[in-house]
């Protein structure tokens, strides 16, 4: 059982949760960022807009939730002893969320700076904007049900080390 449980394979579960956090709160760094320059931009035009148009700024703050959210899930599975399986599927899903949220985050960014600034434009570009956002949303929401899924894996060989 020495081989399936070396005394490194927590360190791949550590670093699954590390990911799982920066990464997505990468992304929400980025997304936010940017949005808000958009909006700070199409603010000085249309100050009655800027409530309306702080969707992409909320938007983009979920996606650190995602993070956190995979990032507990996954610390509560680290042990002392663990499989090296268990700690590759907690690394995974870390990368999984992260990655996705990183990706969404910056696709949020992009559209909403530029929809922020056309919606000041001409009004009827909110809608439009609505919908690219929450398209990019879903990208982070496919990192999360993958890493759940995986989260539920990891938590089948615990026991293999005792």
């Amino acid at each position: 059982m020495a081989d399936y449980c070396p005394v490194y394979a927590p360190f791949f579960g550590s670093m699954g949760c590390t990911a799982a956090i920066v990464f997505s709160c990468l992304g929400a760094a980025y997304g936010t960022a940017k949005s808000g320059v958009g909006l700070s931009a199409m603010g000085v035009l249309r100050p009655d807009l800027v409530l309306k148009c702080i969707v992409p700024v909320v938007m983009a703050g979920i996606l650190g939730i995602y993070g956190v959210v995979v990032s507990v899930l996954l610390s509560g599975g680290l042990a002392m002893k663990q499989t090296l399986y268990s700690g590759f599927i907690q690394f995974g899903a870390g990368l999984s969320v992260g990655l996705s949220c990183l990706a969404a985050g910056i696709a949020i960014g992009i559209t909403g700076d530029a929809g922020v600034r056309a919606t000041a434009q001409q009004p009827r570009m909110f809608v439009g904007m609505i919908l690219i956002l929450i398209f990019a949303e879903v990208l982070g929401l496919y990192g999360l049900i993958v890493a759940l899924i995986l989260n539920t894996k990891a938590s089948g060989g615990e026991n293999a080390c005792n």
